[in-house]
């Protein structure tokens, strides 16, 4: 017989209190205290002894077992997929390289030892969709000036034309038509999308590229000024694009993707 590992009275005890209690020698009190039980215990246990029921009874919840509750945890099961499927970013590649560049910037930390009144330089970088080349530069600001610069040296050194950018809703990249990153993209016959407001985790390629080169990059190093740190910049990305593998390519680099696609073999 299976008995819950806890169970205070066996059936061997019950029928001892009830030999006890039948000897008229021992009370409730005292058959309390020999068996290490509460009184409630003893009279419930004395009122299942008069029905000859010596053994436990087993604890069955027939909520459990009625379709009523059956749709009701399922209900709660599909809600909380729901938000997870939510949560969790849809993952794709894009068809060709330059067919959407993920754009992003962020202020990059005092290098140590400098005047904590110094003005911070900020991380511009660029990630094609479908090969993962990495194109960064460092900036004296965050400004609208800054982005077109950055745009103007990407699409100098891109082999391939850029047909659309991807970024976030922030001043740098966003504005009217005479704003110098909107003005560059209609000149140089590019298109513009935006993640929803509110929304920068949407551009997921982006902001995840930028937390691999402070953790890889930033964090690892130790910058003499503001020059040396431009250089080491230069050296990461090279390492990014044609030594470091990335899984959403299949294990490939950035390099090894562009080769597959524009000569149909890997170097």
């Amino acid at each position: 017989m299976v008995m819950h590992k806890r169970i205070r009275l066996t059936p061997h005890d019950r029928q001892k209190i009830w030999q006890l209690w039948q000897t008229g020698e021992y009370k409730v009190s005292r058959l309390a205290e020999v068996f290490r039980v509460s009184r409630p215990t003893i009279y419930k246990t004395l009122a299942r002894a008069r029905k000859q029921e010596f053994v436990p009874r087993r604890s069955v919840n027939d909520r459990f077992r009625s379709l009523k509750y059956g749709l009701k945890r399922l209900a709660k099961v599909e809600r909380e997929l729901e938000k997870k499927r939510k949560r969790e970013a849809r993952r794709y590649n894009k068809s060709y390289p330059g067919e959407l560049v993920h754009f992003d910037s962020k202020r990059l930390p005092l290098i140590k030892g400098e005047d904590q009144t110094l003005p911070r330089e900020y991380l511009f970088v660029a990630i094609d969709d479908f090969s993962r080349e990495l194109y960064a530069g460092i900036f004296p600001d965050k400004t609208q000036y800054s982005s077109e610069i950055f745009l103007r040296q990407i699409a100098d050194e891109c082999p391939y034309t850029i047909e659309c950018t991807y970024s976030d809703n922030g001043k740098e990249f966003k504005g009217t038509n005479e704003h110098a990153f909107v003005k560059t993209c209609s000149e140089l016959g590019i298109g513009q999308k935006f993640t929803r407001i509110n929304r920068p985790q949407t551009n997921g390629k982006a902001e995840r590229v930028i937390r691999t080169i402070m953790e890889m990059w930033h964090q690892q190093e130790t910058f003499q000024n503001r020059k040396n740190r431009q250089i080491s910049l230069l050296r990461f990305i090279n390492f990014y694009n044609t030594v470091k593998p990335h899984k959403g390519i299949d294990n490939m680099t950035p390099y090894e993707k562009l080769l597959e696609h524009f000569y149909g073999e890997k170097q």
